[in-house]
């Protein structure tokens, strides 16, 4: 009976699943050993990174604290200069964009830097002199570059001298009336001289109606002009080019060109000799009438001219101040600010060195000269009162204030600013050089170079 209720165990499916069991517990530890394995690999890749920082430690270990300081300044200075350059970029930008816009202002005549508040009154123990001509000066220019200024007189002869040291680097010697067929050079006084603006070419006029080229290097003699029919008051060479503009007694003004040794055309128009003359960039130039009372602008291509009048005397002395402005002195004592677009004067100083003579007597000091900082507010005037004045023209040109004054004994017949604005040469005589109404024998014939000194700029501490 107990055999019909109890039942055996299948074999087949028990054992089945017993070998099923086995081969499960063989796979598991395989994949236990497998995961060892990858867990292993991976502690292998990661022993190495540690290593590396340990070599980097120990590589930080070994750098001493001297070359831990040089590291450090090393990249601090890098880091200064990359500050430096981006604000020297942007200074950059900053002076180009101010740059062109003073060359928009000065193509426009309008150009009129604030130099007169920067300049300073010359001490008097640092003006030079410079002696070398047997007779007054009548006459300057400077180079460009500042370094050398010529000087003509009415001893005949020209010098060029060094500005730094004040020596005489050439000498053009004049000659006696009579032996003009001799001698090359000068045989009468000289009243102007002129430089092109490259500083190839020096010209000069004097009392024979002749007109000289020189090469201004060496001083060696190139041409002569003839052509007017008294003497030769007043030069100038139009900025950038060889032509050179040249005004006489005989009321003419004449157009030459240096580099082809040509004439090209006469201006007529005063009424009285010229006695000054002056030009820019611009193909145009600027006379004083002299005694007739005018000041005219001749514009070479449209010939045209423009008649300006505003002095009670005779207008000795001219100069442009930028393309649109210019000075004029005359022998009524007075000092006028003119705009070319404008017939009358924008400013007027009367009596600009004083007075002489006895009371209910007294005539003014006549102006002889005049000088412009050029595209500036400062302007210089000369005369025989023992001064040479340094005015602010104002805003617009529309007035005139005194800055300083220079104490020089003798007539100044020629004023002129360096091109930096940082000295003033003065040419002075015992006489004017168109005449000898006076002759002050105390006066010595010579060059004087006035060196002017900068205020200096506040600091952002001070």
């Amino acid at each position: 009976m107990s055999g019909l209720f109890i039942k055996k165990r299948p074999e087949g499916p028990g054992n089945k699943r017993r070998g099923q069991v086995k081969d499960g517990a063989i796979k598991k530890k395989k994949k236990v050993v497998n995961l060892r394995e990858e867990i292993e690999s991976d502690s292998d890749t990661e022993v190495a990174p540690t290593r590396r920082k340990k070599d980097n430690e120990e590589e930080e270990l070994e750098e001493t604290a001297q070359e831990k300081k040089l590291r450090l300044a090393k990249e601090y200075l890098q880091q200064l200069q990359e500050q430096e350059e981006e604000r020297l970029e942007d200074e950059g930008e900053d002076v180009v964009a101010h740059r062109l816009q003073e060359n928009v202002l000065e193509q426009r005549g309008r150009l009129q830097r604030p130099l007169a508040k920067e300049l300073l009154p010359p001490e008097t123990g640092e003006i030079r002199l410079l002696r070398g001509h047997q007779g007054p000066i009548t006459c300057l220019v400077i180079t460009p570059d500042d370094k050398h200024v010529f000087s003509g007189s009415k001893d005949c002869s020209i010098i060029k001298w060094s500005i730094s040291d004040g020596k005489k680097v050439h000498k053009i010697p004049g000659g006696r009336k009579g032996c003009e067929d001799r001698h090359i050079g000068h045989t009468a006084h000289i009243l102007c001289i002129a430089l092109s603006s490259d500083g190839k070419y020096l010209a000069s006029g004097d009392r024979n109606k002749l007109i000289f080229i020189w090469n201004a290097e060496t001083c060696q003699h190139l041409h002569k002009f003839q052509g007017h029919r008294d003497a030769v008051s007043a030069l100038s060479f139009q900025k950038g080019t060889y032509q050179l503009f040249s005004a006489s007694h005989d009321r003419s003004i004449k157009v030459w060109n240096v580099a082809e040794n040509s004439y090209i055309e006469t201006l007529f128009g005063h009424q009285d000799c010229i006695t000054g003359l002056d030009s820019l960039s611009r193909e145009r130039c600027v006379t004083a009438g002299g005694r007739d009372g005018t000041v005219r602008v001749w514009k070479i291509v449209e010939e045209t001219q423009l008649v300006f009048s505003g002095h009670d005397g005779s207008i000795d002395c001219i100069r442009l101040i930028n393309e649109e402005h210019m000075v004029t002195g005359a022998d009524d004592g007075s000092l006028a600010l003119w705009n070319v677009s404008k017939k009358r004067p924008l400013a007027r100083m009367k009596c600009a060195h004083g007075s002489h003579g006895e009371a209910g007597l007294e005539q003014p000091y006549w102006v002889s000269a005049v000088a412009a900082a050029l595209n500036s507010d400062v302007i210089a005037s000369g005369s025989h009162d023992g001064n040479v004045r340094i005015w602010q023209c104002a805003e617009g040109f529309r007035g005139l204030q005194p800055l300083c004054t220079i104490p020089l004994v003798g007539f100044v017949n020629s004023l002129q600013f360096s091109s930096s604005a940082d000295f003033l040469v003065a040419g002075v005589g015992q006489e004017h050089r168109l005449g000898r109404w006076w002759r002050l024998k105390p006066a010595k014939n010579g060059l004087y170079i006035v060196p002017f000194k900068r205020k200096q700029p506040l600091t952002e501490g001070s």
